[in-house]
């Protein structure tokens, strides 16, 4: 299965936590990927969220301390697929962290 490529423009009119939302969407693939052991599809599903975390982190409409966040996000994330995992993520605290933002996108929707 291969994504089409994230349109920018669209994805900077997507809240910070629908873009997260989505990003936690891709990240959960992976680790159910990974699970099944089948390193292509959990590859791709990799790539995917960090692709979408560095649309996220590229919009202008986060800055400060929202950034830091979505960098140190992406930081963490990528310590744990391929660094020494220093942060001790776990895949259900990474699928926690991510689900929170999908709530509050639902809930605004919702709303």
């Amino acid at each position: 299965m291969q994504h089409a490529k994230p349109d920018q423009e669209r994805w900077h009119t997507l809240s910070l936590c629908e873009q997260l939302g989505n990003v936690g969407s891709e990240v959960g693939r992976a680790l159910n990927w990974q699970k099944k052991q089948n390193k292509i599809l959990a590859n791709a599903a990799r790539e995917r969220a960090l692709e979408l975390l560095d649309l996220t982190a590229s919009d202008a409409r986060w800055h400060g301390l929202r950034k830091q966040e979505i960098i140190r996000v992406r930081e963490v994330v990528c310590d744990f697929w391929w660094g020494g995992n220093q942060y001790g993520s776990t895949p259900e605290n990474l699928e926690k962290y991510f689900l929170y933002f999908a709530f509050a996108a639902r809930a605004k929707k919702e709303a």
